[in-house]
């Protein structure tokens, strides 16, 4: 699959190779926390992983406590979002006034912002990307004389691995079956819930997985999906 060809709206702005941008978020900027709020924010398998460890609690208490879970007839697979509060403005239930309580485990879309990647992949199955910036006109962080690239944006927000973990879904999430049309059964659905988004459950369940990193526990769970879904092995 080559590149997907996008009508992208008038404030984001695709980046060439090497295009830097001017932005920095601090407390100092005068719209500070004002992104984290009337969010629809969803969240990956590793985005759950890392915020139920920041947090000192499970993935299955994680979902139960924060976490909004729509099956909606259209979807293949549940959607899994961030909970807002109900308080009138919808806050992200870890923003404070001095900032984000979760922010060394914060999810993948506020790591990234106000970058915005798309990810699909080539006639090979692996993984290709490209990058925009959304330049909304009520964020003052583009003033904020701090220039820099995609690489160095991704490398300062700790974001390769969470890439990485995204792209691991992909020959899931795109498998030809399911282009063809193929609709996953209702306790497919459960299974793919407990399996992707309840990691520590999977690795305590397959004693050879006990001493796999994070990334390698997903990719295994991942292709044993595919597995228990299409009877054939993944492709990563």
């Amino acid at each position: 699959m080559s590149k997907p060809e996008l009508q992208l709206p008038e404030h984001i702005h695709p980046l060439a190779d090497k295009e830097t941008f001017t932005f920095a978020c601090h407390p100092g900027v005068p719209c500070f926390t004002e992104c984290c709020r009337d969010l629809e924010l969803a969240l990956s398998p590793y985005d759950v992983l890392r915020l139920g460890r920041e947090l000192g609690i499970s993935s299955r208490e994680f979902l139960d406590h924060y976490a909004i879970i729509e099956r909606e007839d259209d979807d293949v697979f549940p959607r899994v979002y961030l909970g807002m509060l109900d308080d009138g403005r919808a806050n992200c239930p870890f923003v404070t006034a001095s900032g984000c309580r979760v922010y060394g485990g914060r999810p993948a879309p506020c790591r990234t912002y106000p970058l915005g990647r798309g990810a699909w992949q080539d006639k090979s199955g692996l993984p290709q990307a490209f990058y925009v910036v959304q330049r909304e006109s009520h964020c003052r962080g583009f003033a904020e004389a701090n220039e820099q690239g995609v690489d160095q944006w991704i490398a300062g927000q700790e974001l390769a691995d969470y890439y990485q973990a995204n792209d691991m879904l992909m020959p899931l999430l795109h498998h030809r079956k399911l282009k063809q049309g193929y609709k996953p059964s209702a306790g497919q659905q459960d299974l793919y819930l407990a399996t992707l988004y309840q990691l520590e459950n999977f690795r305590n369940n397959n004693r050879d997985f006990r001493e796999l990193t994070d990334l390698a526990l997903l990719r295994c769970a991942v292709d044993w999906l595919i597995e228990q879904f299409f009877d054939e092995r993944g492709t990563l």
